[in-house]
């Protein structure tokens, strides 16, 4: 997905869509800060793919969320 293209009008249109029916819009599989500025400049709300994190098992998982656990 890059800026002006037919992908990126896909993206807004089902973003829009989606804050129209009055829910939160997740993009999946956000790889690069350029896909993640785009869909955040098209209002998106939640995104998850690779550029965050890569695949975890339950463990790591749980890992993961312990060691950011701000209610410590």
């Amino acid at each position: 997905m890059v800026a002006g293209s037919d992908d990126l009008a896909l993206c807004e249109a089902i973003v829009v869509m989606g804050h129209k029916l009055g829910i939160k819009v997740i993009a999946e599989g956000v790889e690069t800060q350029e896909q993640r500025d785009l869909l955040t400049g098209a209002g998106c709300d939640f995104g998850q793919g690779y550029l965050f994190a890569r695949p975890l098992t339950a463990v790591q998982f749980d890992r993961l969320l312990r060691c950011h656990d701000t209610r410590r």
